[in-house]
């Protein structure tokens, strides 16, 4: 075997498998980043009211009210895409998708609470989640590319008495 030879099984193999591994540490770092940031914003918005109680308590005085919403669209990297398909051959839990849920799920809720205390009010009521699958790019409809999440749910404010 030449060296052009060599040369060319390792671009061939290589190569791919470099980007892989590249891909599989830049995407782990960028969920851990994620992860910190969302902690932090709970940790700020601790002690908001979010509850998902369709009535309310007899001695609430209702002022304002208005729908708010939290989305987001994640996508699942490319290494942990491929990591997935794998496991969906052979069938059972898809680990690699969870974190990817749990980010998203997280997220859309926090920037639900964000734009209510934004918006002034004092509590959101009757939140509810919704999700839904971004089919893959090719357009084959095997795996997912990623998720949307959206939080919705009734900003109120309390009137003080």
């Amino acid at each position: 075997m030449g060296n052009m030879e060599k040369i060319g099984l390792a671009l061939n193999f290589g190569l791919p498998l470099f980007i892989l591994i590249v891909a599989y540490f830049v995407g782990n770092s960028i969920e851990r980043k994620h992860f910190r940031q969302i902690i932090s914003r709970e940790k700020a918005l601790h002690g908001f009211p979010v509850t998902t109680m369709q009535t309310l308590p007899s001695d609430w005085q209702v002022g304002r009210v208005e729908m708010v919403t939290g989305s987001i669209v994640v996508s699942l990297d490319y290494f942990k895409r491929i990591i997935a398909g794998l496991r969906g051959l052979v069938g059972g839990r898809i680990k690699t998708y969870e974190p990817l849920l749990e980010r998203a799920r997280r997220e859309a809720m926090l920037r639900m609470i964000e734009r209510a205390k934004k918006g002034g009010y004092d509590a959101v009521i009757n939140v509810r989640l919704e999700t839904s699958r971004l089919a893959n790019a090719r357009g084959n409809g095997k795996g997912i590319a990623g998720v949307e999440m959206l939080a919705f749910g009734t900003a109120i404010t309390l009137n003080r008495r």
